[in-house]
Formats: C-alpha cells, structure tokens, sequence
C-alpha cells in the first residue's frame, strides 16, 4: 500500500486525509494517508522519513523551509518560493498546487483574472493571488489595511518585477473597506477576492467590505472556507452575484497534487459533489 501524508505544526484539525483518500479512491485505489505533525527544529531529522513516503503535502510552518529537502522546483514553487506538495521519485520534485487551486476555483466561478480585480488582502496567499492575477494580464487594486502597507508595496515592488508593465494600484483602509477608500465613488470591478481571514469562524458574523462595494462587482471569490458560506458570499448571492468560497480551492489543489502524483483525471461532477461534501463537514 502506497504512503502519503501532510506534514506541518501544529496540525490540528485537517480535511486533508479525507480529501486526498477520496480522490485517491475515485481513481480506484486505497493508499495510507496520515496527518504527520512535525515541529520546525525537526524538520530537517524528518528528510529521510519523508523519503520513504509516496508523496506528501505541506502546511504552515514548512512551505519554505521544504525547499532544502527537494532536489528539483516546479515554475510555480520557484516563482513563490513556496511548496506545498511534494512527489518522491527518481527526484524529489517541489510544486505549488495553491495556484493550481486558486486558478482553477477562479475557473470554476466563471470569472477571469484578465479583467479589473479588487484584491483585499495580500500577506500569504494573498500575494500569491496579486502576482498570478497581474501575470494573467488583471488589471489589480489591493486593497490592504493601512498597519499592512508595507506587505502591500512589497507586492507591487514583486509584480513589477516579474511584470514591468503590470497595472496595479494600492487602497489603504482602517477597517472595512467601503466607498471613502477610493474617495467616495467605488470604481466597477470584475472580481472581487477576498484573501484576507475577515469572516473566518468563529468571527463569522464580519465582511472586508461594505455591503455597497458589492453592487460594483459581477463576482465574488472568498478563500474563507470555514464557514462554507461567508456572510461576504452570502450577501453577494442576496444583491445577484456569483460567489464562491474557499473549499473549491482547497480541494482543487488536492486534485492539482494527484495530477503531479499519478496523473489522475477526475469527473467534474464527483469534483462537485467532493466540494459539497467537504462543506457539509465544517
């Protein structure tokens, strides 16, 4: 029996096991799939352990620091500097399947990122989500609180890096982003995504933004998975708009790790039903 697992700490609760043992068995097979919870000062004792893993996903804190146990990085985990998946073979090849996931949920939604994006949020994934957005060719707005404006230069000074002639502003706010932001007519926007915890239980009951920053936008993409409908997504749905949470991105970048892994194809109605699933468990 294959061995596969996620490594991080401290681990607590994870889905992981039971989304990555149901993809494994839409493919017909039955593998062990643990939760491996390592401290960070033990992390580099752990290599030959992981070695004789399969292939192993990875959580906060190891995403970086994983790096020196790879012998090879895909041009996701390079351009990131962030792994979060990883398939023993002839090498030890490094991937980032949070894009594949965030790309793929965007997908899903029926937005595209080539188009006007407000972005509130841009420390973790959220600067994953800036630098993709702008690759695409979106013209970007982050919107960060004003304690987090050096996380957002940083952003831009990254996105100009990689793309000169990227389009990309910055907003600061206090608080809830609302229409004195932007001088008190909120501009039309595409996409909206949400990338900062606002929303995350146990605090279920916040928003990043006004109710009025919605009627300027067609989609919303929340990457708050738990709860399995923010009060974001929820009054975006209220005022017309297609919104989706996080959980199509957490289980997208499990199906991501399986393609790397085996090459596994997958039914987008077993896909659906998994999201559906996996909701109904938070």
């Amino acid at each position: 029996m294959r061995k596969f697992g996620l490594i991080g700490h401290p681990l607590g609760h994870s889905l992981s096991p039971q989304i990555h043992t149901r993809l494994f068995e839409l493919s017909g097979e039955t593998v062990d799939y643990q939760l491996y919870d390592i401290a960070p000062e033990e992390l580099a004792d752990k290599h030959e352990f992981l070695s004789t893993l399969d292939g192993f996903n990875i959580t906060i804190p190891h995403k970086v620091d994983i790096i020196g146990y790879c012998d090879r990085l895909t041009e996701g985990a390079q351009r990131y500097r962030s792994v979060n998946c990883v398939a023993n073979g002839t090498e030890k090849l490094g991937c980032n399947t949070d894009v594949n996931g965030f790309t793929m949920s965007i997908d899903m939604l029926g937005a595209s990122l080539a188009s006007d994006v407000l972005l509130i949020g841009c420390g973790g994934v959220g600067r994953m989500i800036a630098i993709e957005t702008a690759l695409s060719g979106g013209r970007l707005t982050i919107a960060a609180l004003r304690s987090d404006e050096a996380l957002a230069s940083q952003a831009v000074a990254e996105i100009k890096a990689q793309k000169p002639d990227a389009q990309v502003t910055v907003v600061l706010t206090d608080g809830t982003l609302d229409a004195g932001c932007f001088g008190g007519s909120c501009p039309r926007f595409d996409l909206l995504v949400n990338a900062s915890p606002i929303g995350m239980y146990p605090k279920t009951d916040r928003m990043p933004c006004a109710p009025e920053i919605l009627d300027n936008v067609s989609y919303v993409f929340d990457v708050v998975y738990n709860p399995c409908e923010t009060l974001l997504a929820k009054t975006a749905r209220e005022k017309g708009k297609k919104a989706m949470t996080g959980m199509a991105m957490l289980v997208l970048q499990a199906v991501a790790a399986h393609e790397i892994w085996d090459g596994a194809s997958y039914k987008k109605e077993d896909i659906d039903k998994l999201i559906a699933d996996m909701e109904a468990l938070v």
